[in-house]
């Protein structure tokens, strides 16, 4: 099976180089593709000095100028379906998705047949370290409300640590997602879930960044709030055909 792990960095020099060293150390064998967006930190300069440790496993796309997370996300995507890979995964470079939790997302997948697995805060209780409380229950009734908009199960619905399989973002419009900053994550499983494949939430403990600056802001839930519900009305004029092998 080939790998891949898209990660999106921006200033990201703390964390960067002990990701890549961290990913590429777990017994399941992964690719890296960084998506870099012209940081101003150095942290291309320290990925390109990886490359040449971790040739052929360690990718770069540069990008010129901070374009957001979603279009980093469709960009390494397309990267990922060209170059054949068979599962794609989803992670900050900040260490608050646990990288070891890879393993259990692919098993998921590759072994217990869920078409996307996700890396799940609240599938048991809210797990949750180092955000302060008014975060949290931001963070958790988001996802309330956005069940209760979309008619989807899923109880971590805004998370960002994912595994697709290939089949998934075969059959996706890529081009017609328009959600593209913290809505991003939320559309992906609402069109995943409209045509008809199985996602699955795996249990994680999710840690606030130690190193660097967190990329949140109160735009970005905004963006979410308002972009959901445009999400569910054009959805009443789409037509999701289920995947086809």
């Amino acid at each position: 099976m080939k790998n891949l792990v898209i990660i999106p960095t921006y200033n990201e020099k703390e964390n960067v180089e002990e990701m890549v060293r961290t990913v590429f150390s777990l017994q399941t064998p992964f690719q890296i593709l960084i998506i870099e967006d012209g940081s101003p930190d150095g942290t291309g300069a320290i990925v390109k000095r990886l490359q040449t440790e971790f040739e052929g496993k360690l990718h770069l796309v540069e990008r010129k100028g901070k374009l957001g997370l979603g279009t980093a996300y469709l960009t390494g995507f397309k990267w990922a379906l060209e170059k054949g890979y068979d599962y794609i995964f989803e992670m900050d470079c900040d260490f608050s998705h646990p990288p070891e939790d890879l393993e259990n997302l692919f098993k998921a997948c590759n072994e217990e047949g869920a078409d996307m697995a996700i890396g799940s805060r609240y599938i048991k209780g809210i797990n949750v370290i180092n955000w302060p409380l008014g975060r949290v229950l931001m963070s958790y009734f988001a996802s309330v409300y956005v069940r209760l908009v979309t008619g989807m199960k899923i109880m971590d619905t805004t998370a960002g640590f994912k595994c697709y399989s290939r089949r998934v973002l075969e059959t996706i419009d890529l081009d017609g997602i328009r959600l593209k900053g913290y809505g991003f994550q939320i559309e992906m499983k609402f069109t995943a879930w409209k045509h008809g494949f199985k996602l699955v939430e795996v249990p994680i403990i999710f840690t606030e960044r130690q190193e660097g600056t967190s990329k949140m802001s109160g735009g970005i839930f905004n963006e979410a709030l308002w972009g959901i519900l445009k999400m569910k009305i054009r959805s009443w004029f789409k037509k999701y055909p289920g995947y086809k092998s």
